[in-house]
Parts: C-alpha cells; structure tokens; sequence
C-alpha cells in the first residue's frame, strides 16, 4: 500500500528546499527518490501540486506527500536483448551494457534489466527482493558495465546472497583513471555514507557509514606528450557498496575518466592530443567494466568463473593510449 505523510514546517525551516526538508524527515527514503516522487506529482505544498524539488518552504506551510512503495510499481515488459554469457536451470550470467539501469524505481519504470528480463522469463526468476527485483541479486551502477549474476529461484538467490555477505563471490574491475595512484597497489578501507549535502553521491566517512574495502594494482601508467598521466587500474571488491570504487579513488586524490559525478567538472586543457580528446568526448560515461566474476555454483557447488570483453569506447580508448605509448 501507498503510505501519505503530512507536515507542517515550523520557524527553524523557513527557506529550506522542500526536498532537502523531507529527505531529513523521511529518513528512510533518499534525496534522489524524494526528488522523484515531487516531479512525478506526488507532494502538495498548502493544497497546491508541487513539481519543482527547489520550491522554498515557509513556516506554517502544510506538506503533503504520498510515497509509493516499489513494490506497488507496475513492472513492465521490454523486449530488449540480453547478452547471455551463460545459463542453466539456476542462474543467468548477464554482460550489462552501459546506460542501462538495473531494476525499476520512481523515474525509471521502462527499459531497465528487470524490464527485459520479466518479457524473456516471466514468473521463472527469484523473489527474495520482491516484485520489483526478480532476480536480481547484486547490482552496477547504470553507468557501468560487465558482469551480473541473475537467479532464478529462491534457493540459487539465498546461496548466492550468503557468498556476497561472506565476501567469498570474486569481482574484479578494470578502469581507467586520471593520474597515478599511490601507492601504485594496495587496499582501500574505509566507512562510505550518503553524501550530506548530495543524497545521489556517496562519500568516506570518518564516524558513520558501511565498511568498503576495494583492492587495487595498477596493471600500467600512460605517460604520453600532450596527455595527462592517466592508469589502467584493476580493482577487487571485498564488499559492494554503492558507487564504491569511484568513490574510493576519489578518496585516494582521482577519478574515472568520463565520470561526471565524482571526477572533476570542465577539464581544461592547455595542449591536448587531439585524437585522445575526440575519444574522451565520445567516451559513454565512466571507464569502468565489471570484467570478473567468479563464485560457487549455488546448487551445483562447483566453482564458476566468467569474464567479458571490454565495452567497444572504453576498448577504444584504451588501445588509442597503447598505441601512443609505443
């Protein structure tokens, strides 16, 4: 069932955005989806339909909000075709494109993996996660792309969840990003929370959040004319939070290429190679491919293990700066 909230705002939250007001209210949904749920028609503002999440609150305003739950979201199906690296009666092994986002949530109901995978299999996946998340046990981010486990009941989810908590599943990633990290190999440990001031992003914490650790060598750096050093890292996850490893390479002084939300805004250049800058443009988001992932079949109990190719910009580019670099 829908579940409606009211508020009415008082003198310490005069001015304040009406989506920050209920993100600190509601503590339980995020900024992101908060902001969704306005755009989409689902706040009153003193009997009047708010769409802006900016609109300023005044004290002695009286908010309305009705959220609605995911599992209330009508899934549809979308016949998109899938690139199946393998299957059995248990489980799907999924490459994920980029731009793909992975289940439906407030803004994106259509075109999501779940979307494809209901038209492809219908009621023969998993429900441990609900109705909006058949299947699906892990997640990348929709920027991302590589491997995904998928499964396709109940028991093959439970098995495979448990590996994901004990940290014995393997995912290593392959990302190029801007300068060199050091030291060049290590383990990156911290706390990752929500972003305070931007409930989309993540961030290190000192004091408050969940243990990441990310694993990390440096398979080679670029130190070409004209070009900023960039690296080609390897990363292996021992926990999954989200946005992990951009957020930790961010925490270590760099990011992704092509990373809007955690690199760095407007690079400007003084000289640039021309070729690699035409590469950068077209680069589809960040240069990060969940390449590895290998487990123990959930029923089968025999070690599996899968990779996948490179994306075709990412490739690209990575083979524009091998061939720079003689």
């Amino acid at each position: 069932m829908n579940k409606t909230i009211e508020f009415s705002i008082n003198k310490k939250n005069n001015g304040e955005r009406l989506d920050v007001f209920l993100s600190k209210e509601i503590k339980n949904l995020t900024r992101s989806y908060i902001k969704k749920l306005i755009e989409k028609k689902n706040v009153i503002l003193n009997k009047s339909i708010k769409t802006s999440p900016s609109t300023k609150i005044k004290t002695n305003d009286k908010i309305i909000i009705n959220i609605i739950k995911e599992d209330n979201l009508k899934i549809i199906p979308n016949n998109i075709k899938l690139d199946i690296i393998f299957e059995d009666k248990d489980l799907l092994i999924i490459n994920k494109p980029k731009g793909m986002v992975v289940h439906p949530g407030a803004g994106n109901h259509k075109n999501t993996l779940v979307n494809a995978l209901i038209y492809k299999y219908k009621n023969k996946l998993s429900d441990v996660n609900g109705s909006t998340r058949p299947g699906i046990v892990h997640r990348i981010d929709k920027e991302t792309s590589g491997l995904l486990v998928v499964a396709k009941n109940n028991l093959s989810h439970s098995n495979l969840g448990k590996q994901f908590s004990e940290h014995s599943i393997k995912r290593k990633y392959q990302c190029l990003a801007w300068g060199v990290i050091r030291p060049l190999n290590g383990r990156i440990e911290t706390l990752i929370s929500r972003n305070k001031k931007n409930r989309q992003l993540m961030t290190v914490s000192d004091v408050n959040g969940k243990k990441a650790i990310t694993n990390y060598k440096t398979v080679k750096v670029f130190n070409i004319k004209n070009i900023p050093k960039i690296s080609l890292i390897e990363c292996e996850l021992e926990t999954g939070r989200t946005h992990q490893i951009r957020v930790h390479l961010k925490y270590k002084g760099t990011s992704l290429l092509g990373d809007k939300q955690y690199g760095k805004k407007n690079i400007k250049f003084k000289k640039i190679n021309k070729d690699f800058f035409n590469n950068l443009s077209a680069l589809n988001g960040q240069a990060l491919h969940a390449e590895t992932l290998e487990f123990t079949h959930p029923i089968k109990k025999k070690l599996m293990s899968f990779k996948s190719k490179l994306p075709i910009d990412f490739k690209k580019t990575l083979d524009l700066l091998n061939n720079l670099s003689g």
